[in-house]
């Protein structure tokens, strides 16, 4: 597996539509993912990001839409015939097989010859850092080691396609994170395109050149980690993804106010007729008395009503004069922790206007 024998396949989704009943889990959805690309469907349960994976495996057939792999329309294609590899949550291995047997059973239905099945399947465990490893049981892994068992059963047949969902979702946090990593190394070694579900939007947002993420069915949004976070296209993005204080806001002149106090923002203004506020609580500092700050700047009177000690970072939540919660994070380091305001305490909070971003309050 050093180098690719096929290109990646770019994917086109057009207008697929699924319902159960009234239900409608895909509605008319259309997304293009770009050839060798990593995207990400996230959202939360139900919303239908599992359901359109399954639409592009074969395993769900759609009511109406298109579906092509390159320029092969496949929507009809059974799912042994569609060249995808396939990473399952609960990794779907065979306990009564060794890791090797599970690794070669694809080949094996490709009826692959032993000797380049024997070749490709240590290939395969050596990619996923599981070099030595063919002979040993499946329940003498850990969870960790189990998962790169089913990655290496989903590439040894080296598809052009890799569809993932939530594989990470049974590892605890620390492994998560490392393999986060890894998958990410992993896809960029192998050049497949990879398309992979999740309702973490940390995971997304590490692992992702671009995410779509999911809501009733339909693509709330589809852009890259950067710009989701920065720009979200409405409150339910905004709000799925990170931690935000939305603060009601009118058109004012060429701007937007927050009651009396106008506000300076360098981004744009949706055309929208309920507009919101969305403030990110790393994006907030604490005006110290005598500190200097920009003119441009934009300063909250607040109240302190809650100070929260969290390690590598501090929350401190002040009410603002229409009482609205809002939320500064900051690093522990480098802070004087001692002259922390105290519940109760007056303060000013800042937010430049390059951090202050008006978005479409109407939800979704």
């Amino acid at each position: 597996m050093t180098a690719r024998q096929t290109e990646a396949l770019p994917i086109r989704v057009s207008h697929v539509t699924k319902t159960y009943g009234s239900v409608h889990a895909l509605d008319d959805v259309s997304l293009d993912v770009v050839s060798g690309e990593f995207l990400t469907l996230l959202g939360p349960s139900g919303s239908g990001k599992t359901t359109l994976l399954m639409v592009l495996a074969g395993f769900t057939r759609p009511d109406r839409g298109s579906l092509k792999f390159g320029d092969r329309e496949v929507i009809r294609t059974p799912p042994h015939l569609r060249d995808v590899g396939m990473t399952f949550q609960n990794y779907a291995l065979f306990p009564h097989m060794t890791v090797a047997g599970n690794v070669a059973y694809p080949l094996r239905l490709r009826n692959v010859p032993k000797a380049e099945i024997t070749e490709r399947v240590e290939r395969a465990l050596e990619t996923v850092q599981l070099g030595g490893y063919g002979s040993r049981r499946i329940g003498q892994l850990s969870g960790g080691q189990r998962q790169r068992v089913a990655l290496a059963r989903s590439i040894v047949f080296e598809p052009r396609i890799l569809l993932m969902d939530e594989p990470l979702s049974a590892l605890d946090k620390k492994l998560r994170d490392q393999m986060q990593i890894e998958l990410r190394h992993l896809h960029d070694k192998l050049g497949m395109t990879t398309v992979y579900v999740t309702h973490d939007q940390r995971e997304a947002l590490t692992m992702s050149d671009r995410i779509a993420v999911v809501n009733h069915g339909r693509i709330m949004q589809l852009a890259t980690p950067r710009e989701l976070y920065d720009r979200p296209a409405n409150r339910f993005v905004a709000d799925f993804i990170g931690d935000s204080t939305f603060l009601p806001v009118r058109r004012s002149g060429r701007g937007v106010a927050f009651g009396d106090m106008a506000l300076t923002i360098n981004g744009p203004v949706p055309e929208a007729d309920n507009l919101l506020l969305m403030i990110r609580p790393e994006r907030v500092t604490l005006v110290r008395d005598g500190q200097s700050v920009a003119p441009e700047s934009n300063q909250f009177a607040a109240t302190v009503r809650e100070v929260v000690y969290q390690g590598d970072s501090y929350l401190l939540q002040s009410e603002l004069v229409d009482g609205t919660l809002l939320t500064m994070r900051g690093a522990v380091r480098g802070a004087n922790l001692s002259a922390m305001p105290t519940i109760g305490d007056r303060v000013t909070l800042n937010l430049a206007p390059d951090d202050a971003a008006v978005i479409d309050g109407s939800g979704c």
